[in-house]
């Protein structure tokens, strides 16, 4: 019997990549071109769902023809794609209304806050904040389901970046949007329902349940589309909504490249990282540094809701059952390095900047804090403001090279402090990756600044890796989690070598320096 190969199309914000693996989970052949990306206003961030799924078609043909596989060698298929960019499309001619929104775009920052400045908004706030406040003294409070709800309520907004928001925007500024869909015929989705509808020729209309959380659209409490968070928007208005499957399951087939290939996998990006990573038990925690930073903790059976501004999703689901997340993100991570680069100019690639933290013993007490655009969880301060601050006359280059890069440690430590607090669950070690990890600093920094092991896997990539492992699971090669735990690699671990007392201090300073730098705009 020949031996059979995965296919995943990772379709990111930027670019998409096919790749194929081989049983092992060694990379055969991987094809990856930009995705344009359209801006027709300040603020206003769109990409052509046409060209969207073009590529991914462009770049599947040429793996095939890099590796000579054909697809009767292919398995199954697994899609990973960027959350929450939304489009709607004509369900009688298959064609999208407008280009998909991303979720980059502001366009609809009045309507939200006309939204959460709205009554009812108001009265969720002042009610979830008091119970927020009695919960604080009983965990009981924090885990039932009510108290949940009310705890995510005290501080929810609508924000521009949900799909909410950019389906409302279509269908009241799109010319004849709002009759296709009174007729009945609009149909919603995040880009892997369009992908997947393109590939099965309207036959699938689905998405699975990582994605579908991550729209702003869906409540993980309930396991259900929120009409909280519909209603606001005045959705759904006669459009269609997807399906929702399990991440690891079945989303028809594909004639495409010839022979029929099974989509088996539909997941979102982050939480494709996250099963990439292996962190298949509660309290795992994975750190994607790419642009920006992604701390994401399993959070096992059930969503934990969060007092300290957390976002709880879900993860993925399969067999029946769902794995739940809890995130934190950090804008600027990978985009520091970029800032020293194009900016400042202090260094010319990313590569030299390891080479320049190692060559100073510290920063003498100079601390970048990278709020470029404000600062995210668990702060979410949007009028803070980049600080570079304890600068002395002795202040060198490499020395604020590594205060940019240990930045980026102590925002993580931010993050899974507060998860630590929301969860009640102490964090062992930490699971890096993404273009960023290949810092040495960088991990070594954060695991002396967490007190924890980072280890850094072979495969930095690793939400196509988890896109390829959820498709091995639904095609009968892989069992989860034992095959999965058996195949992944672990490339490198970084342990702890720092004191408690100097990693107080420098955490320390670093708050002081976030206090800084907040309320400036």
């Amino acid at each position: 019997m020949n031996e059979k190969y995965i296919l995943v199309n990772d379709v990111g914000t930027t670019g998409t990549r096919a790749v194929i693996y081989d049983q092992k989970t060694n990379v055969v052949g991987e094809a990856y071109a930009e995705l344009p990306q359209v801006f027709p206003q300040p603020g206003w961030t769109e990409q052509d769902p046409i060209s969207i799924y073009d590529r991914c078609v462009e770049m599947t043909r040429q793996v095939f023809e890099q590796t000579g596989l054909k697809s009767a060698d292919i398995a199954g298929m697994g899609i990973a794609t960027q959350r929450a960019t939304s489009m709607l499309w004509d369900r009688k001619t298959g064609e999208p209304v407008y280009n998909a929104i991303t979720w980059q775009d502001t366009r609809a920052a009045d309507e939200c806050e006309r939204i959460n400045h709205s009554a009812f908004f108001r009265f969720l706030h002042i009610i979830g904040g008091a119970y927020q406040r009695i919960a604080l003294v009983s965990d009981n409070l924090k885990r039932n389901s009510v108290g949940k709800l009310l705890i995510t309520a005290a501080h929810f907004t609508v924000t521009p970046a949900m799909s909410a928001a950019h389906a409302w925007w279509m269908i009241n500024n799109v010319p004849g949007v709002r009759e296709k869909a009174a007729a009945g015929d609009l149909l919603f989705g995040t880009v892997d329902t369009w992908i997947v509808w393109k590939y099965t020729g309207g036959k699938v209309y689905a998405t699975d349940f990582s994605n579908v959380s991550a729209t702003g659209m869906y409540d993980p409490f309930s396991m259900r589309w929120s009409q909280l968070l519909l209603k606001p928007f005045g959705l759904p208005d006669g459009l269609t909504l997807p399906d929702i499957r399990e991440t690891s399951g079945d989303f028809g087939v594909t004639e495409v490249f010839g022979e029929p290939i099974p989509i088996k996998c539909v997941v979102a990006d982050q939480q494709a990282a996250l099963f990439g990573e292996a962190c298949f038990e509660l309290g795992s925690v994975k750190c994607t540094n790419g642009t920006g930073t992604f701390v994401d903790m399993n959070t096992g059976g059930e969503p934990m809701a969060s007092i300290n501004k957390l976002t709880p999703l879900i993860a993925w689901k399969m067999n029946g059952k769902a794995t739940c997340m809890m995130e934190g993100i950090i804008s600027s991570a990978g985009s520091t390095i970029q800032w020293l680069r194009d900016n400042l100019q202090i260094i010319s690639d990313a590569s030299e900047c390891e080479e320049l933290a190692y060559s100073c013993e510290d920063t003498g007490g100079v601390y970048v804090v990278p709020a470029f655009t404000g600062l995210t969880a668990p702060y979410w301060d949007p009028y803070a403001r980049g600080t570079v601050i304890g600068l002395t006359r002795a202040t060198t280059k490499a020395q604020v090279v590594r205060a940019a890069l240990e930045s980026i440690a102590y925002q993580c430590r931010d993050i899974v402090v507060a998860m630590e607090k929301d969860t009640g669950i102490k964090v062992k070690n930490v699971k890096a990756d993404g273009g960023a990890s290949q810092n040495n600093f960088l991990l070594q920094f954060l695991a002396d600044i967490l007190d924890t092991t980072v280890e850094r896997p072979e495969m930095l990539e690793a939400t196509a890796l988890g896109a390829a492992y959820f498709t091995g699971i639904a095609s009968g090669l892989w069992k989860y989690p034992d095959d999965i735990l058996k195949i992944h690699r672990v490339e490198r671990e970084f342990k702890p070598d720092m004191s408690s007392d100097v990693r107080d201090r420098l955490y320390a300073g670093w708050k002081r320096a976030v206090e800084r730098s907040k309320h400036w705009a």
